[in-house]
């Protein structure tokens, strides 16, 4: 059923982040419907240190661009490439300093003393499994790749990056989870012409109500709630960062996913 209410609050649900070099707040509970949730951007020239603190949030930086180190850190001290992430939970402090101009996606959640820091690698040429996987079928299918895995030590985020086919659907059949989990889709590698979209609609098969937002490099868009299925541009791969911040620390699961059954039926 058509709800002018329902389609300008989703109109509100895609924001494009600043390319501005700095740290940058792009959704917060302050600013969106994420109550959850939470994305920040940091771009650096190259050179310039940022030291970045957690507070009362857990952080997962991603480097999304450019190369960099992390140091002054009990426990973290790496150099960083394209993909490269790492995790740090309530409390924490670290240094990132920029080798290349860089830019890093940021996911956040409200910490509940859980979780340890960590690194991970990006190794594109892992097998098949935990961390690399794919999902889907036919014009659906994706690749993904976790940066914070539901095995890793955490409170309440999951996140990863998915790459989909050259002008296709990525999230296809449509899911949501808004019961346990908020998500935020926060597209990189996307540069003008190339763009995509994003949909949101709120109840199983009310297409009526679709909302579209067009997507392209640091384009981010909340799904507090609802069906959010994506598709490339032909010549496009969606790709993206996807942030998962789970209600409790209890339904931090990768599988609670509901399928709108219209489309998932066989």
């Amino acid at each position: 059923m058509y709800s002018k209410e329902n389609k300008e609050r989703m109109q509100k649900w895609s924001i494009q982040s600043s390319d501005e070099f700095g740290f940058h707040e792009v959704i917060t509970p302050t600013n969106s419907d994420c109550v959850a949730a939470q994305m920040f951007r940091l771009n650096m020239k190259s050179g310039d240190t940022y030291k970045l603190e957690s507070g009362k949030l857990e952080l997962h930086p991603v480097l999304i661009k450019g190369k960099a180190e992390i140091n002054e850190h009990s426990v973290l001290n790496h150099k960083m490439d394209p993909f490269d992430s790492f995790y740090i939970p309530a409390n924490n402090s670290v240094k990132i300093t920029a080798v290349e101009d860089c830019i890093f996606y940021i996911a956040g959640a409200k910490c509940d003393g859980l979780g340890k820091p960590s690194f991970r690698k990006f190794e594109i040429t892992l097998p098949i499994g935990d961390i690399h996987q794919i999902h889907g079928e036919g014009v659906g299918q994706r690749e993904v790749m976790f940066t914070l895995a539901p095995q890793d030590d955490a409170s309440k985020l999951i996140c990863g990056i998915t790459w989909g086919g050259e002008g296709a659907w990525t999230s296809w059949p449509p899911h949501q989870h808004e019961k346990d989990l908020e998500e935020i889709y926060c597209y990189f590698d996307m540069e003008l012409p190339k763009f995509g979209f994003h949909i949101s609609y709120l109840k199983s098969g009310e297409v009526e109500d679709i909302v579209t937002h067009t997507v392209k490099s640091g384009t981010m868009v909340q799904a507090p709630c609802g069906y959010h299925p994506t598709v490339a541009s032909p010549g496009t791969r969606n790709t993206y960062l996807w942030v998962l911040a789970a209600f409790t620390p209890e339904s931090r699961s990768y599988d609670l996913a509901i399928l709108d059954p219209v489309y998932s039926k066989k």
